[in-house]
C-alpha cells in the first residue's frame, strides 16, 4: 500500500462520523468516533459483566450491538447478571453470542448487516487468538466498527499481554473500582457509580447512580 500524507489545510477539514450520546452516559463518553477500541478491566466481582451489558445496551441505541459472552456464556450466571441489569427485552438492536472463535467471528461481522459496536467479554478467552498483531489487523479489518473489549485485572493493569495492547490503543478506558466505573481516554471522562448502596461502602457518599 502506497504511503500518501495529506496537507496541513486538508488535516484541519478532515472530519469524521461521531455518536452523539446523551444523558449520564454521554456526560462522560462525550461523541466518540464510530471506530476503533475501547476497553473496560476490572478485578473480579467488582462489576465489569452488569456494567458492559448495561453499556451494551446504551449504545444499542445508536448503533446495532452484539455482546459476544465468551468466558461465562449464555449459562444462568450471565442471564441472572442480565436480568439484575433490567435490559429491556424488547430491544432488537442488541444481540448476544456465545463463544466463537475468532475466525468465524469475523466472518460473522464482516456481513453487511452486521453490528456496529460489539462487545467482547473476555479479552482473556480470545488471547491466543488475538495475539502477535492480530488484534490491530483484526480491528483494522473492521474499521467502521466500535470493539470493547472487557478484560480481567492483575496488579491495577489490565491482565495479559493481548488486554495490555488493547489498552495501549483504545480510545476510551473504563476502569471498574469497588462497584464503580472511572472513565478516562479521549472523552470528557468522569465516573459512575454502578449500585449506590454498595459503591457508598467503598467511596463515600459523592456518587453518580446508573441504574
Amino acid at each position: 500500500m502506497a504511503v500518501r500524507a495529506v496537507y496541513t489545510k486538508n488535516l484541519l477539514e478532515k472530519s469524521s462520523p461521531k455518536y452523539q450520546f446523551t444523558g449520564v452516559l454521554g456526560d462522560v463518553l462525550g461523541k466518540p468516533g464510530t471506530s476503533g477500541i475501547w476497553l473496560i478491566y476490572g478485578a473480579e466481582k467488582n462489576g465489569k459483566t452488569w456494567l458492559s451489558v448495561k453499556l451494551a445496551e446504551f449504545v444499542s441505541g445508536y448503533a446495532k450491538t452484539l455482546y459476544v459472552s465468551g468466558e461465562e456464556g449464555l449459562d444462568d450466571t450471565f442471564l441472572k447478571t442480565c436480568a439484575r441489569a433490567k435490559l429491556n427485552p424488547h430491544n432488537r438492536k442488541l444481540k448476544f453470542l456465545d463463544y466463537t472463535p475468532l475466525d468465524e467471528l469475523d466472518e460473522y461481522l464482516s456481513k453487511r448487516q452486521a453490528a456496529k459496536i460489539v462487545f467482547i467479554d473476555n479479552i482473556t478467552v480470545y488471547n491466543d487468538e488475538l495475539k502477535n498483531g492480530v488484534l490491530r489487523k483484526f480491528v483494522a479489518k473492521h474499521s467502521n466498527k466500535i470493539f470493547v473489549f472487557i478484560a480481567h485485572e492483575e496488579n491495577n493493569e489490565p491482565y495479559s499481554a493481548t488486554a495490555k495492547m488493547a489498552k495501549r490503543l483504545a480510545k476510551i478506558l473504563i476502569r471498574v473500582v469497588g462497584l464503580k466505573a472511572f472513565v478516562a481516554g479521549r472523552c470528557p471522562g468522569g465516573e459512575l457509580t454502578i449500585d449506590m448502596e454498595r459503591a457508598v461502602l467503598y467511596h463515600g457518599t459523592n456518587n453518580i447512580n446508573y441504574n
